[in-house]
């Protein structure tokens, strides 16, 4: 087993143990989600509507789209909307926030670097990946292949999530000097992410989750050289400290260009 099964079948066990409970607690049950997309869903849009522009009848897919409220409020807006997640505890309950909404959701539980049949999906107007996605990769390389792939001609790549400075400083707490390390390299084990969501007597029995963390150097690095274009990278202010970005969000297409070697 290499070291990327390794990490897709710790975090599928992971990702599957009371994941749907936590996003009960969280966001309330389908139902209740439901009630709030249909008052704020474009609020949940709000890093990439600049982007897009009107979603409606835009191919989109969503990979390693969790719960799928961000999914579903694009499908609100008349976009056909496809999810990739690992996690069938997800897959339940973005289907029935979906149903209770009344849009249609497509969403494939597999591992986005072995999705079945990957080419019948054809091609997107809009691949979106967003919020603690890049960390399940052992290579970047691959994950931003599977985006080209999925892309078609003048496609746009959207990709937000934590900064990567922000790993290293702003979640050190109470200490005048940072913990982490910008430029750490190999694996750890950590908490999965819904964790924090469930009360503490319920946290019992999750399974730990296995991370890789990367540079922004790093990350652009990998996009570019999968052939596309980068059009713009926003760093977004944390809100406890705006002097420190605690997001970003990086906007690549594909354009069909042949460039030399580095």
């Amino acid at each position: 087993m290499d070291v990327q099964e390794e990490f897709s079948r710790a975090n599928k066990k992971a990702w599957e143990t009371k994941a749907y409970q936590a996003w009960v607690h969280s966001f309330g049950t389908p139902d209740e989600l439901a009630v709030e997309l249909k008052r704020e869903h474009k609020h949940h849009l709000r890093y990439w509507l600049k982007y897009i522009g009107d979603p409606s009848g835009k191919r989109i897919i969503n990979l390693l789209g969790s719960h799928g409220r961000k999914a579903i409020s694009f499908a609100m807006l008349g976009a056909d909307v496809t999810v990739v997640d690992i996690s069938e505890e997800n897959r339940l309950y973005a289907k029935q926030v979906a149903d209770a909404v009344g849009v249609k959701l497509d969403y494939i539980c597999s591992d986005v670097l072995q999705i079945p049949n990957e080419e019948s999906l054809g091609q997107f107007d809009i691949v979106l990946m967003e919020f603690g996605v890049l960390h399940y990769f052992t290579d970047l390389n691959a994950i931003f292949e599977v985006v080209r792939r999925r892309l078609g001609n003048k496609g746009r790549f959207l990709l937000t999530d934590f900064h990567p400075f922000a790993r290293a400083w702003l979640n050190t707490v109470n200490l005048n000097q940072p913990s982490g390390n910008y430029f750490e390299k190999g694996t750890k084990e950590g908490e999965v992410a819904f964790a924090k969501l469930l009360p503490e007597e319920e946290r019992s029995g999750l399974e730990k989750v296995l991370l890789r963390s990367w540079t922004l150097g790093e990350i652009i690095t990998a996009i570019a050289a999968s052939g596309l274009v980068i059009r713009a990278l926003e760093e977004i202010p944390s809100p406890s400290d705006a002097r420190f970005p605690e997001f970003y969000t990086l906007v690549a297409d594909r354009v069909e260009l042949e460039l030399s070697p580095l």
